[in-house]
This record gives structure tokens, C-alpha cells and sequence, in this order.
């Protein structure tokens, strides 16, 4: 038989149809009828020099939101415009600003205020530093991020996850109450450092990076850190003086249960009505978003009546724990008490690294909820430059790690903010604070802020979606209980790295051990699935046809290529009474990079076909794959243009003439 070339680039095979008994899928004893049928060919892509590929995967990889089309059309001086507000989004919105934007900024910004004020000393002490530090990082930083920051709905500010590894941390170099100077400087250190960690993550577009953290991860690592946040506060909920200061479950409540003669009723009594009330509001704001203003003004709320109580009753002389006095006045500056001596540098930078990481994914993970949620985009490198530049910033005049919280986040979108202008708000009410109400903190007790704490915790315990992974996914709810467990159990750092380590190691088992599964036909036409997933595929007698549905590179080659020989032997066992194996086909639709180690897997692979008497199909190679196959095989020569076909359907026709089946 001759093979003819049609005017379509087309190419006509001679095969042979057989009859088939469609319900049985054998052949019968009937002659094949020769018909030519179209089989397209398999095309290199475009040529492009090595540069031009150089840049293109550069750009998929550091600009897949391709950041600078917006200037394409522009002249040299709107540019220099557009990158200036890229810089800083505030000349976005800023320039068309109205009363009536201003009317709800106003009152969003006054509304998270009430909430930052209590929870910024609360957090402060949560990382063990002064409660002054905690209304610091709620003046600054909010001030900086309005300025770089791209989100409309983010509140800025101290958070509980952050507070917590920063001091749990610190305490294993310095003693909080005996080197209060050494911890402060080492904290103010260590927040430079988380800045210039989030910054160059932007700066350098290397965002991936904290992908590593998957949901699983963060929602585990968050339940935990949670818990162990709220066990913490039982030192001030029952007037515990001696106190250990491990984080892990077992050590804190070994230390509840041995100072039981510390326990104060006064204070027991006094957290318990706040804790209620506070949950109370919580509730109330849940079941009725429209009364969030009850769970926004409920900590401020709080502080004002258990000052008063306090006061009034002289609490400090009846056991009950107190702030104490707070000096008045803005942020000092403390770029002189940043700390790069090497004793402790490996520390800082360590705590820096950690706390940047962590507040980040909150922060973006925060910014892109709400903005989904108003419809808006919220550029992930621009965030991470904005919150690593608010940092550094904040390093230098006083403040510690913050981030966007998710409840002020919460609480800024539900009183209807409009921009970033709602974070100038709250920072001046701040710092009307520092400027005049200090002296009302002096006799605010540790155990409201307590109760605070615990309540502002409670809402990362996300239960519902615990069990959403545990039903969707069996191994990502194992990395989401150890997780929790780590974190529970031995400490949060040690927690999250285990966590972190099974993600990846996940990633590394599938990169080196690719699915691959054996396809067959759909009866009655030309689509060719899993048959393990389609119970009406049916093999085709004589052929093989695998599909790769991974890269193929060096950490799988071996694997694949002990799977694909196993296959063969299962085949040849299976229907070697039907019909002998003849050809294996390599379905490639899906394989869309290989390396040097994949190609001397495909030669090797070929080599052992010969030794079988198989002959080796390759099914749609597209792009990169297509075209470092034809360079190989330029220089090896180990497979001809008979071997190549653009879909399984065309091989499995063309090739079936060369069989002979027996009836």
C-alpha cells in the first residue's frame, strides 16, 4: 500500500478496519477493509532564540500579572505617572477624594480605633514588651501602609500569632521582666528584620514563597497557635504570679494546677463577667452583622468599666493585677536601639524571619479576602513591599511586627470604610490617646486584657473547614493536624516548620513518583480515558497506551521508568492468549517541561522496546517537550516520523493495520 500526502498537510495511511463486536470488544473472524484515514502531524513550535525563551520564563515567573503593560501607549511623561502611583497607590484615590468617601472612612476609622486601643496593650504584653509599644505600632505603621499600601479594607496594627512567636522567641536569649532594655531592643531588631524580609519578597517579586504555606498549613498552625494563646492568659485570668514561661501545653498547665495557692478569686470572678460579656458581644455581632458595632466597642467597652471598677474599689490592693502607670507622649525614636551584635544577630534574624513570614500570609490573605469581596484587585508584591517598608519604618520609631489583623479588618469593612484613609483615622485617635489618655490605662487590670485576648483568638479555631479538608483531602488534613499538634505540644516555631516540612515533602513525593495511568476507549468513539476511572473504556488489543500526567526530569526517570516495564509485564500476562503486545504508546499531552535526564529516559526507554520486539509511540509532545525530542533526535537518531502522532485516536487507527489478530 501507498501512502499519499493531501493538499492540508495532512498525511493518508492505509489501515485496516476490523469488525468488532461493540459489546464484547473482540475481533471477528471477518477480512479487514483497507481505508485511508487523515493523520495530522505532530509540528515543532515556533523557533526562539535562547534569550527570547530566557525572558519569557523569566517574566512567567517573576511577572505572571505582567505589572508594566499598563504602559504600553504611554508617552515618556505618563509613565513616569503611572509609576509614581504604582509606588504609591494613595495618588490613586487621593486626587478624586469626596466628603461623602470621607463621611464612612470617618466612622470605620473610629469604629476600629475603639477596637485597636484595648487590643494593641493587649498584644504588647502577649509578646511580653511594654503596653505602650502595642499603641505605638497602632500610630505608625497605619499611617505608612495608607500611604504604599493598595488595599482598602486592610486595618493595620499589632496581631496576636505574630505577638506571640516574636516573644516566645526573644525569651530564650533575654528575660522580658530582668533585661527589659536587651528584650525591647532585640523585639525593635527583629521587626527590622521581618521588614526587610517582606520587602525584598516584593522587591525582588519572590511572593511564591510563602505558597509554601498552604491553607491546611495555616489553618492547623492558627487553631494551635490559638489555643496556646488563650492557655497563656490563664496566668492573668486566675492571678497567677509565678508563671512558666514555656509555651507548650503540658509545662503551662503543670504550672496552673501546682500554684493553685495563687489562684485569686477577685480576679476569677472579674475575668469570668468580661470574658461572658465579651463573647456575649461576639455572638450578638454573628448572628446579626448589621450590630457590629457591639463587638467592635465591646473590648474599649471593657477597659473603660474594669478601670472604673478598679478604681473605685481599689482592686490593685485586693489581688487584682494592673497595668500601672504609661507614659504620655508619641514614638520616640529607635533606630539607636536597633541591636546587630553577633551574639545575638542569629536570633533577630531568625525571629525576623519567622514573624515576617507569618504576618505577610495574614496580611495578603486578609487584603485579597475583602477585596474579592468588593470587587477590586489588591496586588500581592505591592503589599509586601508596602507592609515590609511599614516595618522597617516601625523598627526605627518604636513599634513592633504588624500586619493587617483579620477581626479590625472585619470590623473596617462592616462600617463601610471606603480607602485607606480609615487607617489616618484611627492613627490620629491613637495618638490623641498617647497624647492625653494615658494616665486612664494606669489601673486597667491584666485580666480584661486577658479576656480580650482570648476572645480576638478564638474566631482562628476554623472548625468548619477543618472538616472541609479532612473531607476533601485525606493528607492535607494530616499536615493540618500536625500542625495544630506541634504547635500544641512543642512549641509554634517547631510546630510550623513541621507542618511546612510534610507540605514539602508532599511536593518532593509528587515530583518523584508521577501519575501515570493506562488508558483505554470510550465504545463508540475516538476519546481514550483512565480505565480505572471509566468503567466503559475498553483496551485496545495490541496496544499499551499509557499516559505521563507530570513533568519528566531527573527526580522521577527512575520511577517511571521501573512503572512503565511493570505495565508491559502486566499487559503481556493479561492478553498474551488474545493477542501479543506490540506497541507502547506515551500519551505526552500533559507533560510540559524535561530535562536532559528525561530524554536519556525516552532513549533508554526506546532501546528496551527493540529488546522486547515493541515498538515505542509517542502521543502528542507539545512545545518544549516537542522540540528537545527533535534535538536529540537530530543527534541520536532514535525514533522516526512513524512514531509521532498528534492524538491517541490517529495512532491507535493508523497503527492497527500492522497488527494481525487472531479470530
Amino acid at each position: 500500500m501507498q501512502t499519499t500526502t493531501q493538499n492540508d498537510g495532512t498525511t493518508n495511511k492505509p489501515t485496516e478496519t476490523n469488525s468488532t463486536n461493540s459489546h464484547t470488544g473482540r475481533s471477528s473472524s471477518m477480512e479487514t477493509v483497507p481505508v485511508s484515514v487523515p493523520v495530522h502531524k505532530v509540528s515543532l513550535p515556533p523557533p526562539q532564540t535562547t534569550a527570547g525563551k530566557l525572558k519569557g520564563k523569566l517574566k512567567e515567573t517573576f511577572f505572571p500579572d505582567d505589572p508594566f503593560r499598563c504602559f504600553n501607549g504611554k508617552t515618556q511623561g505618563q509613565k513616569w505617572l503611572l509609576a509614581v502611583k504604582y509606588l504609591f497607590p494613595i495618588l490613586d484615590w487621593l486626587p478624586c477624594y469626596s466628603f461623602s468617601l470621607f463621611k464612612s472612612d470617618l466612622v470605620s476609622g473610629l469604629t476600629i480605633a475603639s477596637l485597636a486601643i484595648p487590643q494593641g496593650i493587649s498584644y504588647a504584653k502577649l509578646a511580653s514588651l511594654p503596653p505602650i509599644i502595642g499603641l505605638y505600632s497602632s500610630f505608625v505603621p497605619p499611617l505608612v501602609y495608607s500611604v504604599l499600601g493598595s488595599s482598602k479594607d486592610l486595618a493595620v496594627g499589632p496581631v496576636s500569632i505574630a505577638s506571640l512567636i516574636m516573644g516566645s522567641m526573644l525569651k530564650q536569649v533575654a528575660n522580658p521582666n530582668t533585661e527589659t532594655l536587651l528584650f525591647l531592643q532585640l523585639a525593635f531588631t527583629s521587626t527590622f528584620f521581618a521588614g526587610i524580609v517582606q520587602a525584598s519578597l516584593g522587591i525582588l517579586r519572590l511572593g511564591f514563597i510563602i505558597d509554601f504555606l498552604s491553607k491546611a498549613t495555616l489553618v492547623g498552625f492558627m487553631a494551635g497557635a490559638a489555643i496556646i494563646v488563650s492557655l497563656q492568659q490563664l496566668k492573668s485570668l486566675l492571678g497567677i504570679v509565678h508563671f512558666t514561661s514555656q509555651m507548650s501545653i503540658v509545662p503551662v498547665m503543670t504550672s496552673v494546677f501546682h500554684k493553685t495557692d495563687e489562684w485569686s478569686w477577685q480576679t476569677i470572678l472579674m475575668g469570668i463577667c468580661f470574658l461572658v460579656f465579651l463573647l456575649l458581644a461576639r455572638h450578638v455581632s454573628m448572628r446579626r452583622p448589621n450590630l457590629f458595632w457591639i463587638s467592635a466597642g465591646a473590648p474599649l467597652a471593657s477597659v473603660i468599666i474594669s478601670t472604673l471598677l478598679v478604681f473605685l474599689f481599689k482592686g490593685q490592693k485586693h489581688g487584682i493585677s494592673i497595668i500601672g502607670s504609661l507614659s504620655r507622649g508619641i514614638n520616640p525614636p529607635s533606630w539607636d536601639k536597633l541591636l546587630f551584635d553577633s551574639t545575638f544577630l542569629s536570633t533577630t534574624m531568625k525571629t525576623g524571619l519567622v514573624t515576617g513570614i507569618i504576618s505577610l500570609t495574614e496580611g495578603i490573605a486578609v487584603g485579597r479576602t475583602f477585596a474579592s469581596l468588593k470587587d477590586y484587585k489588591v496586588d500581592g508584591n505591592k503589599e509586601m513591599m508596602a507592609i515590609g517598608l511599614m516595618n522597617i519604618v516601625g523598627s526605627c520609631t518604636s513599634c513592633y511586627v504588624t500586619t493587617g489583623a483579620f477581626s479590625r479588618s472585619a470590623v473596617n469593612n462592616n462600617a463601610g470604610c471606603k480607602t485607606a484613609l480609615s487607617n489616618v483615622i484611627m492613627s490620629i485617635t491613637v495618638m490623641i490617646t498617647l497624647l492625653f489618655l494615658m494616665p486612664l490605662f494606669a489601673y486597667t487590670p491584666n485580666v480584661v486584657l486577658a479576656a480580650i485576648i482570648i476572645v480576638a483568638v478564638i474566631g482562628l479555631i476554623d472548625i468548619p473547614t477543618v472538616y472541609h479538608i479532612y473531607k476533601m483531602d485525606k493528607v492535607d488534613f494530616l499536615v493540618c493536624v500536625c500542625a495544630f499538634l506541634g504547635v500544641v505540644f512543642i512549641s509554634v516555631q517547631d510546630g510550623l516548620a513541621i507542618a511546612v516540612g510534610i507540605s514539602i515533602f508532599r511536593i518532593l513525593l509528587q515530583m518523584t513518583r508521577p501519575k501515570i495511568v493506562v488508558l483505554g476507549n470510550i465504545r463508540g468513539s475516538d476519546i481514550y480515558r483512565n480505565l480505572h476511572h471509566y468503567k466503559e473504556a475498553q483496551r485496545i488489543p495490541g496496544f499499551l497506551i499509557l499516559s505521563v500526567e507530570a513533568p519528566i526530569n531527573f527526580a522521577n526517570t527512575n520511577y517511571l521508568t521501573e512503572r512503565i516495564k511493570r505495565y508491559i509485564e502486566e499487559e503481556q500476562e493479561a492478553t498474551h492468549k488474545v493477542t501479543s503486545l506490540k506497541y507502547v504508546l506515551l500519551d505526552l499531552s500533559v507533560v510540559t517541561t524535561i530535562d536532559t535526564s528525561g530524554l536519556a529516559f525516552f532513549m533508554d526507554l526506546k532501546k528496551s522496546m527493540i529488546k522486547r520486539e515493541l515498538e515505542l509511540i509517542f502521543v502528542n509532545p507539545v512545545g518544549e517537550v516537542m522540540e528537545k525530542l527533535q534535538r536529540a533526535n537530530d543527534v541520536h537518531n532514535f525514533f522516526d516520523s512513524d512514531s509521532l502522532f498528534l492524538t491517541v485516536g490517529e495512532a491507535v487507527i493508523a497503527l492497527s493495520s500492522l497488527i494481525k489478530i487472531s479470530p
